[in-house]
């Protein structure tokens, strides 16, 4: 008796359990088919979600994602998460990268001082360029043109700041590497 009640599980966890697999394949029908085959998805469960791709009547597509919740049931959804949230991540950087840019640009712009700031925490940067298109897109603005050099100067920061941060990315991760054999 006492290993029943170790492996009874409420009718309330069960539900929560199945409609979190169900949430979870909610968010896989809204993915590219490209993140879908990283995936490594049963090709039955591919073919629910391809159908729930076409569906289009609010019924009919509420019965998919259940269908679709059941089809889970089979599927461990640990890895599926991981990689998930893997991808939520660097989605993040990405934006906070091209907001860093956004900001650089309008500093730039802005001010011919903050030039040695940039230069400060990035060195290597072709700061002739750079200065070149922040005057540019200065006369732009004050001309009411179409914003060329503005694009530009930021497509060129973008450029560096994701170079910068991917060097760092490397020099970190060697940094690891080095701590780990120091430990053996």
């Amino acid at each position: 008796m006492d290993n029943d009640d170790e492996d009874f599980i409420s009718k309330t966890r069960r539900k929560t359990a199945m409609l979190d697999l169900q949430a979870l394949g909610v968010e896989l029908v809204d993915l590219s088919n490209d993140r879908l085959a990283q995936l490594n998805l049963p090709e039955n469960l591919l073919q629910a979600i391809a159908e729930a791709k076409r569906i289009t009547k609010h019924g009919a597509l509420k019965r998919q994602r259940q269908y679709i919740g059941k089809l889970m049931r089979d599927v461990d959804p640990e890895p599926i998460r991981k990689t998930m949230e893997g991808w939520a991540r660097q989605s993040g950087a990405a934006i906070a990268e091209q907001h860093l840019a956004e900001r650089w640009r309008e500093r730039l712009i802005g001010d011919d001082s903050e030039f040695t700031a940039f230069a400060a925490e990035f060195s290597g940067a072709d700061m002739s360029r750079l200065r070149q298109l922040a005057r540019n897109a200065r006369e732009e603005r004050a001309r009411e043109k179409p914003p060329r050099a503005f694009r530009e100067l930021y497509r060129a920061l973008h450029s560096i700041i994701t170079n910068s941060s991917s060097a760092n990315d490397h020099s970190a991760d060697d940094d690891d590497e080095d701590n780990d054999t120091a430990d053996e």
